[in-house]
């Protein structure tokens, strides 16, 4: 009597499900837009769209966004709310210009800065988690209170010192920049031929490759790092199982009060390190209001991420770069932007027709078809439009997203040792 052995065989990975950012679809979707960009820069004659100038603003715009977006992922994913990353970006401002101010070294004003970021998520984490304070009602008090006291402590530290105010710090030294000069003098004249796509990938490495703040390297790398540690190591699969379900992670030994503290608190420094690149590396002062809603912004592009750190980088850079067009004078490039909103309204009708939703595919057609009659009939935008084309081009963007948006379970939810929430 013959025996029927089965014999396991490893299961496939399963594909990725709908609407998950991989690194894969990231870079494919990078390279789309950077191509119709270029195509558009070529159409239009706006050099500015991509030249190596613009990427290095959209850098120095899309970093303290992209810290606070990072901070708020953090928490989030342990599902705590963290409104607070604005009062955390303003206390890592002043904390990190205090420090630099009174030892003349940058790095002990990095650290501090990233120590005074890492004091407001303390306070939001007491509130939060120990004591069980509204998400929101804690951050919006961290808010409040750090722009208070950091203006009562300017009167009492800045203001007595030459150059110093109530609303200002002394000039502050400035951290190393680092970068490869061989690559803009190779690069350089190939990016000044105005060559579709050839020069617009020219004037990219140029941007990246050309007198980048140490800090901003430090803030970059952070993004992949973030990635590694919460999705392939057993401690970020922990902290994401308090986000999603802390009743069931309590139950399988996981400490979750503890697992929230450490999430809070290093949300708490990133946006204190965004904040010490608004004081240090964008500017060489401290300024009372320099983050200017930037810690809500950051939360912005952790939506549209849709709580992932590539989709996040994504969103702070179409922040920054919209951002870097308009306050370098070129109105008229982002008049040209029109077109590449047409361009993708396009896709997406595209996309619509063939799942079948024509009406959407029509109505997605029509109005790129408004915005190409816009181009043409204007030289630019009103003014107005210009200055809040970040948020216009955001707001456009999360509505034609394509990806479902899914926020952690319990985020948000005040929850209790052995008693749910």
């Amino acid at each position: 009597m013959s025996q029927h052995v089965e014999v396991a065989t490893p299961e496939k990975a399963p594909p990725p499900r709908r609407g998950v950012l991989t690194p894969w679809r990231i870079v494919s979707l990078g390279v789309a837009v950077f191509v119709a960009l270029a195509g558009v820069r070529v159409i239009t004659g706006q050099n500015a769209l991509t030249d190596s100038g613009t990427i290095q603003a959209t850098l120095a715009f899309a970093v303290p966004i992209g810290m606070a977006g990072l901070g708020g992922l953090w928490a989030e994913r342990a599902g705590i709310i963290n409104i607070g990353l604005e009062g955390m970006m303003v206390l890592g401002t002043w904390a990190g210009a205090f420090a630099a101010n009174s030892t003349g070294n940058p790095w002990a004003g990095l650290v501090a800065g990233i120590v005074g970021g890492v004091l407001g998520g303390l306070l939001h984490a007491v509130a939060t988690v120990t004591f069980g304070v509204d998400h929101i009602v804690s951050g919006v008090a961290i808010n409040i209170l750090a722009v208070g006291a950091m203006r009562y402590l300017s009167i009492l530290y800045f203001q007595p010192q030459p150059g110093g105010g109530a609303a200002q710090s002394p000039p502050l030294p400035g951290f190393p920049r680092i970068g490869l000069p061989f690559v803009a003098d190779l690069l350089g004249p190939l990016e000044d031929r105005h060559w579709f796509l050839v020069s617009d990938v020219a004037g990219l490495i140029v941007g990246l490759t050309t007198e980048m703040s140490v800090v901003t390297l430090i803030a970059i790398l952070l993004v992949p790092a973030t990635y590694y540690i919460l999705w392939r190591t057993p401690f970020g699969l922990r902290l994401r199982s308090c986000g999603e379900s802390p009743e069931a992670a309590e139950s399988l030994g996981v400490s979750v009060y503890f697992y929230k503290y450490v999430a809070v608190l290093v949300s708490g420094g990133l946006a204190g390190l965004g904040g010490v690149f608004l004081a240090m590396v964008a500017s060489s002062i401290y300024q009372e209001g320099q983050t200017g809603g930037r810690g809500y912004i950051g939360l912005a592009a952790m939506i549209f991420g849709n709580w992932r750190p590539g989709g996040l980088a994504m969103g702070a850079g179409l922040f920054g770069f919209t951002d870097a067009l308009q306050v370098r004078g070129s109105g008229a490039a982002v008049h040209a932007l029109l077109l590449l909103i047409a361009a993708v309204l396009v896709a997406v009708a595209v996309w619509q027709f063939v799942r079948g939703k024509r009406v959407a595919a029509l109505v997605s057609l029509a109005v790129a078809a408004l915005l190409v009659v816009w181009w043409a009939l204007t030289d630019t935008l009103p003014r107005e439009l210009v200055t809040y084309s970040p948020h216009i081009a955001t707001l456009l963007v999360m509505a034609l997203a394509t990806q479902r948006l899914r926020a952690p379970a319990a985020v948000g939810r005040s929850w209790r040792r052995g008693g749910g929430s």
